[in-house]
């Protein structure tokens, strides 16, 4: 398994110029396939943090950081509890435990299922917007169930930017986002990366 360690900045992208540390992204069914393509052509020097929950089988190892870390240009590992949190990295929530963010750690809990999940949308996305606040991106990608709905508000709430993909392959996770009117993008998975890096870069091209 990869492991993050402190790198000097890429000179690509100035990090003292990030406009949002941490970018939260939330999927179910279909988000495999949508996450590699909604991130494959970000830079490795992308100058926030990426956290991503995905509905997973609580039994079963997740292959998907490295599967992830093959497909990107980014980084990728699954979250460790404590770990610190770099740009340019890509975390996994694990199989059955619930992924959150405190200032600068990545948290990892084990306690009730939310919306019948283990890893959570919603206690992610609600730490990162009581963490980060305006400077945080909320973004749910295809997937089934309510998961996340009001994680984004929150996020909303807080100040920050939230996202759903409007041409998901399963509809019922983005369309949970938006019935609470806490939606500020609509966007279509082949436009995501840029709106990521228009977000989070200024002027930085896809």
């Amino acid at each position: 398994m990869a492991k993050a360690r402190n790198k000097p900045a890429p000179r690509g992208i100035a990090y003292a110029d990030r406009r949002y540390d941490i970018v939260a992204i939330g999927s179910s069914a279909g988000g495999l396939n949508a996450l590699t393509q909604a991130l494959r052509s970000i830079p490795a020097d992308f100058p926030s943090s990426i956290v991503v929950v995905q509905h997973l089988a609580p039994r079963h190892k997740s292959m998907m950081p490295e599967l992830l870390a093959r497909s990107l240009h980014l980084r990728a590992k699954q979250a460790e509890h404590g770990e610190i949190i770099l740009p340019g990295w890509v975390y996994v929530a694990p199989p059955d435990e619930h992924l959150l963010v405190g200032p600068g750690k990545l948290q990892l809990l084990h306690s009730q299922l939310v919306h019948f999940s283990r890893p959570s949308i919603d206690l992610l996305f609600e730490s990162v917007a009581g963490t980060y606040g305006s400077r945080s991106v909320g973004l749910i990608l295809s997937g089934s169930g309510l998961d996340g709905a009001s994680g984004m508000a929150a996020i909303k709430e807080s100040g920050g930017v939230t996202i759903v993909q409007n041409d998901a392959e399963f509809k019922a996770l983005p369309q949970a986002a938006l019935e609470t009117h806490s939606v500020d993008l609509q966007v279509p998975l082949h436009k995501i990366a840029q709106t990521l890096l228009k977000l989070c870069c200024g002027n930085h091209k896809a």
